[in-house]
């Protein structure tokens, strides 16, 4: 198996994890309720969604890692803005979990009925984040490697299309929620954000089975009988 296949597999393998955090809009159920800082449900679920967001995050850095030395060599400035924008979304996925480990925190300190309202304060930050983190910034990721990928060849365009149609809908959607217009978890929400789900997904399921397109950056680097890191950029 040559390097390029490996990257391939690595990268394809963790956006494919980055799905594991869907069942968390059912696991952080019992902290919305007004009474779970006073322990009167279980904090299991809490900690379990926790748990599964943090390797989200990791995942979302390792597929820019693993990407940018193929990227790069088409376009080394939007490859290190790929991995910029996904550090800061793995960044804003850590405050959030982080907030509502600290919801957990009260609960078990015993704090009482006082803290009732921080941590509904606290649930309030993690929307907030959340609209930011796993749901703004996909769309700037989207369109970065979206047109990466679209350029290279490296996989069917039909995929980075896919990425870069879906970019200004969920912009859209985000703005109606910030505005008021609907809610975060409704289903006109879940419709906006399918096309990136779809786009994210099919690009990981695709490079675990195909890998990537031969292409300008892949022919020089199976010519030269070399990874990815040791060729220079295609011109």
């Amino acid at each position: 198996m040559d390097a390029l296949r490996r990257t391939s597999l690595v990268a394809g393998g963790l956006y494919v994890l980055t799905f594991v955090s869907i069942p968390t809009v059912a696991l952080y159920g019992p902290v919305r309720d007004s009474d779970f800082v006073l322990g009167a449900t279980s904090e299991t679920s809490v900690l379990v969604g926790s748990v599964l967001e943090v390797i989200v995050a990791l995942a979302c850095i390792g597929t820019a890692v693993v990407l940018y030395p193929v990227v790069k060599r088409q376009g080394q400035t939007r490859a290190l803005g790929f991995v910029s924008v996904r550090i800061l979304e793995a960044a804003c996925i850590f405050i959030g979990v982080a907030s509502l480990l600290t919801i957990v925190a009260l609960r078990r300190q015993g704090v009482g009925a006082e803290a009732v309202v921080t941590g509904q304060m606290l649930v309030a930050f993690y929307d907030s984040v959340f609209l930011v983190s796993q749901s703004l910034i996909p769309a700037a990721n989207a369109l970065l490697l979206g047109t990466l990928l679209y350029q290279a060849r490296l996989v069917p365009r039909v995929l980075p299309v896919l990425g870069l149609v879906g970019a200004p809908l969920l912009v859209v959607s985000d703005l109606c929620v910030l505005f008021g217009l609907w809610d975060r978890l409704s289903p006109v929400t879940a419709i906006g954000a399918l096309p990136i789900a779809v786009w994210e997904f099919s690009l990981g399921v695709y490079l675990i089975v195909r890998g990537f397109r031969p292409s300008e950056i892949t022919a020089g680097s199976a010519a030269a009988g070399t990874s990815v890191r040791d060729v220079e950029p295609v011109t």
